[in-house]
């Protein structure tokens, strides 16, 4: 659950000599976490591990309202996103600017500290150890700068975070997720080249549940970043400020959701968690950064 959605963020329990929950969602969605670990039998001492992919607030922004309940579990994030679970006041500022502070409250709630001393920094190539099976981390570039997958050595099911986009499951839709102020097109398509090298046999999407389609998805996202790019760049061509490069891209997307609207599905969900507005936002601060680099 979010914001009163079900179905759009997931939290994955690895079950394991050391239980690690993935993803936290915002703290919004503390209550339903907590349920859902307490029905699947993992008490409030036994979970050893809390790992995110990033530290995007529908991803770890519940972490410092979840890490009390669970006082034996160390917190897992790539090392530049560490500083930001230990004191989130940059990250929250950042994302007022992005959300407005009513929307914040809404979507996301309080964003606490994680105390330092239970955060541990991971890198590219770093193993997470669960006892009886490990999670091995892929940097993961393109979305944010901190992203990271993870891969499971018992299923070779991969956790994605944002590294490929959006995927409702339901929806069969993937859309891409190019936000401010880190979205880098290059980096985003050679994490989804990572993701694909890694040959998983699942991809386990934070937006939302398990994909089994992996090549399909690799290919799907790299077509549409380089293509959703493409547009905004046409749209800023002829001069259109943040509104007309938000239609122009909603106009020339639009033909992406139509298979879930011809099954009477609610595709609003996209909006929620990555709205056109957004991701032009983020792809027009790119295209920008690139031309003032002479890129």
């Amino acid at each position: 659950m979010m914001v009163g959605h079900a179905g759009v963020t997931s939290a994955y329990l690895v079950r394991a000599d050391e239980p690690a929950l993935i993803e936290t969602g915002p703290t919004t969605s503390l209550g339903d976490v907590r349920r859902g670990l307490d029905e699947l039998g993992v008490g409030e001492g036994e979970l050893a591990h809390i790992i995110v992919t990033h530290i995007h607030l529908d991803h770890a922004g519940g972490a410092g309202a979840l890490a009390p309940y669970y006082p034996h579990a160390r917190v897992w994030v790539h090392e530049w996103g560490a500083p930001h679970l230990a004191d989130p006041t940059k990250l929250v500022a950042s994302a007022t600017r992005v959300y407005g502070e009513e929307a914040m409250s809404r979507m996301f709630g309080a964003v606490l500290p994680v105390p330092g001393e239970r955060i541990r920094a991971v890198r590219d190539g770093d193993v997470i150890g669960l006892g009886n099976r490990d999670l091995s981390v892929i940097y993961a570039p393109g979305h944010a700068s901190h992203q990271v997958c993870f891969v499971d050595s018992d299923t070779g099911a991969l956790f994605t975070g944002d590294a490929l986009g959006v995927f409702l499951s339901d929806a069969g839709v993937l859309r891409p997720a190019t936000p401010p102020p880190e979205f880098d097109l290059e980096l985003a398509v050679a994490s989804v080249e990572r993701v694909r090298e890694a040959n998983p046999s699942l991809l386990l999407f934070s937006h939302f549940g398990p994909a089994p389609e992996v090549e399909e998805l690799c290919q799907t996202a790299i077509e549409r970043l380089r293509r959703w790019t493409s547009f905004v760049r046409e749209a800023m061509t002829h001069g259109a400020d943040l509104s007309g490069v938000t239609e122009f891209l909603r106009e020339r997307t639009a033909p992406e959701l139509q298979s879930a609207l011809d099954r009477g599905l609610g595709v609003e969900r996209y909006e929620l968690l990555s709205s056109v507005e957004m991701n032009a936002m983020g792809i027009m601060r790119y295209l920008k950064s690139r031309a003032a680099s002479g890129g």
